[in-house]
């Protein structure tokens, strides 16, 4: 079976091209076979998602602005790893409980991804929760989180959303197939929801520390 392979160019040299609110834009120069490759990339603090699945097989999914594309996208819930030192599976049911005023009793690794590995090294956990229940709201919601549209739908009709392209959003799509595919087979590819992260980007900046 095939499995991405762990590497790492030696890096000769590193500095921050635009030092930016929630991310930086870093340029890298890199020995590559013999050759210096220079690349820029997004320095991003990776992120979580979650697939919220009910018992009558329905994920919640919210509609919400984004800029950068110009569109009110249908998304799982996700938020990014922006606290130091909070494990992904508390930052997950933090995002749940923020965005969708939900809890899950259920908690289990879906997919890990690589968002655009050519310019960025963004890295998100999609978890399944099940065994839901509602949350006080104590979130305040502003800027684009003050008109989002929550949304109960089958996983049926969500993966045929995203097979019809109807639905883009890159880890939405991941985790709503994922969960699709997960379903078929018994819930059999599941993972523990503490298990090992090693491109976890804290895991990542430890290895990169010092270059």
């Amino acid at each position: 079976m095939i499995s991405d392979e762990p590497w790492a160019a030696p890096v000769t040299d590193r500095r921050i091209a635009h030092h930016g609110h929630v991310w930086d834009v870093v340029t890298e120069s890199i020995d590559y076979n013999g050759e210096t490759l220079v690349r820029d990339l997004i320095d991003h603090p990776g992120a979580v998602a979650v697939v919220a699945l009910n018992e009558a097989d329905e994920v919640m999914l919210i509609q919400q602005y984004r800029h950068p594309i110009r569109h009110r996208d249908w998304e799982i819930p996700a938020g990014l790893l922006d606290v130091d030192g909070e494990p992904p599976l508390l930052a997950a049911q933090r995002e749940l409980a923020e965005e969708v005023d939900l809890v899950a009793a259920d908690w289990a690794v879906l997919a890990d991804m690589a968002t655009s590995p050519g310019g960025s090294n963004e890295m998100i956990r999609i978890f399944l929760a099940r065994g839901l229940s509602g949350a006080p709201s104590v979130h305040d919601r502003g800027a684009e989180e003050a008109d989002i549209v929550t949304r109960w739908v089958p996983l049926d009709e969500a993966a045929e959303a995203v097979l019809r392209r109807q639905v883009q959003n890159g880890p939405t799509m991941v985790g709503i197939l994922a969960a699709h595919a997960a379903r078929a087979r018994g819930w059999e590819t599941l993972a523990a929801a503490d298990s090992p992260w090693p491109r976890h980007p804290a895991v990542r900046d430890e290895r990169t520390a010092g270059r």
